[in-house]
């Protein structure tokens, strides 16, 4: 009987919980973009000669990295109204989401330009290219292949951490699971609904990291 009472509560559960699950997408995504910006901004302010900027970008890296996550999501959804600011659940969940892992990704890329060999911008001054343009066309592309295994863990993390904006009413797959949970008491079946569904997606995601690194690694042993 156990069998088929799983199977009867999923199909109605399913379609509320893919609901959530393409919120949980669309959370990741956008934060990681978001992330991805900020990091990068953060990594070239510390990687830069100008000695403010350097420890500016260190002390917002150390700051960001030494707050849980959920204390920079009540601040943005909770306190920043109290400022002027009012935010949308789902904003506050991105914005929070990004700027938190920022701080990631920012010693990710710097990690990555760091490893790039120096005789590449020596040879791109020889060739009389700015600092810029050397930045852009020979550094970041080099320092994203080398960066890319951390780069990747970080977008699998951020989509099972974007389990959290469920505690500022985010209606993401985690938090549509609460609401079935609370309302239906079956909590095994929508429980284990949800932890199938978050597998199902993490799981291709890595393997398809795990085959970009290879294809890249292949291409940087050819001659």
């Amino acid at each position: 009987m156990a069998a088929p009472t799983f199977l009867q509560h999923a199909q109605d559960f399913l379609p509320i919980l893919l609901q959530g699950a393409i919120v949980t997408v669309q959370v990741t995504v956008l934060s990681f973009l978001l992330s991805s910006v900020i990091g990068l901004g953060l990594a070239l302010m510390k990687l830069s000669p100008v000695r403010p900027l350097s420890m500016a970008a260190t002390a917002v890296i150390n700051v960001i990295r030494g707050l849980p996550i959920i204390v920079q999501l009540f601040y943005i959804y909770f306190v920043l109204p109290d400022f002027g600011v009012q935010l949308t659940a789902f904003q506050a969940g991105v914005i929070g989401l990004g700027i938190a892992y920022s701080a990631y990704q920012a010693e990710n890329f710097r990690a990555g330009i760091e490893a790039v060999d120096p005789g590449q911008r020596e040879a791109a001054q020889a060739m009389g290219m700015r600092s810029a343009l050397i930045m852009r066309r020979v550094i970041l592309p080099q320092a994203f292949r080398i960066a890319l295994p951390p780069y990747g863990n970080t977008l699998v993390m951020m989509l099972k951490d974007s389990s959290l904006v469920s505690t500022i009413t985010v209606a993401e797959m985690t938090r549509a699971g609460q609401l079935i949970a609370s309302s239906t008491f079956q909590n095994m079946t929508v429980y284990t609904l949800v932890a199938l569904l978050y597998l199902l997606m993490s799981l291709p995601l890595v393997w398809g990291l795990r085959r970009l690194e290879k294809r890249f690694a292949a291409g940087r042993k050819q001659p």
